[in-house]
């Protein structure tokens, strides 16, 4: 099965949507930001790992809330029109989230 990054489709967001993830993305840039500069200052390295397991568990929420977003419109729609090639998508999708 050939694996696809799907860079030819786009998903239409509205401005609450789009206003709510770049909100989320500023967030987590920032608590990156604020790792970096523990690093400059020597911060001590179970400080840095908590912090750095905040990042993750930032991104790994909001990869959640598109999957599901992803799942209810995009699937949807696709699966609606009969485009039964979004299940390989998919089916690539689920093995990266389980690596």
């Amino acid at each position: 099965m050939k694996e696809d990054n799907c860079c030819n489709k786009k998903t239409k967001r509205g401005t609450d949507e789009k206003k709510l993830i770049t909100n989320r993305l500023n967030r987590i840039s920032g608590q990156i930001n604020g790792i970096k500069k523990m690093i400059e200052n020597d911060a001590y390295c179970n400080d840095v790992l908590i912090q750095l397991k905040a990042v993750e568990s930032s991104t790994q929420s909001l990869s959640n809330h598109i999957l599901e977003n992803h799942l209810y419109n995009c699937v949807t729609r696709d699966l609606e029109n009969g485009e039964l090639d979004i299940i390989n998508e998919l089916i690539s999708l689920f093995k990266r989230f389980n690596k």
